[in-house]
């Protein structure tokens, strides 16, 4: 993107096709993960392992139950809040607030994508 203001990098953002936000919803992967991986960040999916690294849930451990690819946020299992009506709700986080502690290999087209280690691989088929 060329331009400077944050208006049009926003209205990029919303306006972005999937697979492009695809690449957005990255989170950072935990030291003992990149060892096994080979890569410093991945684009969460469901079934990920990962922590909460900043805001209200900070510390939370948790599996990801949902990814909503058009709003760019995250669901986790762990993470809810109480409606007033007592129903309790997911509540929505921002991947770049996450770090995948142990990242769900068991999707060939994540094993396959560029620069995954062959360890990674070895594991998977284990």
């Amino acid at each position: 993107m060329v331009t400077k203001k944050p208006s049009k990098q926003r209205k990029a953002i919303y306006q972005a096709p999937l697979h492009t936000k695809h690449k957005m919803l990255a989170a950072h992967l935990s030291k003992d993960a990149r060892k096994i991986v080979g890569k410093r960040s991945l684009p969460v999916r469901k079934g990920d392992e990962v922590k909460v690294m900043k805001g209200k849930f900070k510390g939370t451990v948790g599996k990801i139950s949902k990814v909503n690819i058009k709003r760019l946020k995250v669901y986790m299992e762990n993470v809810k809040t109480k409606k007033v009506s007592g129903e309790e709700v997911a509540v929505p986080i921002r991947p770049c607030n996450l770090l995948i502690v142990n990242p769900a290999m068991d999707d060939g087209k994540r094993i396959k994508r560029k620069g995954v280690k062959n360890e990674a691989k070895k594991n998977v088929s284990a």
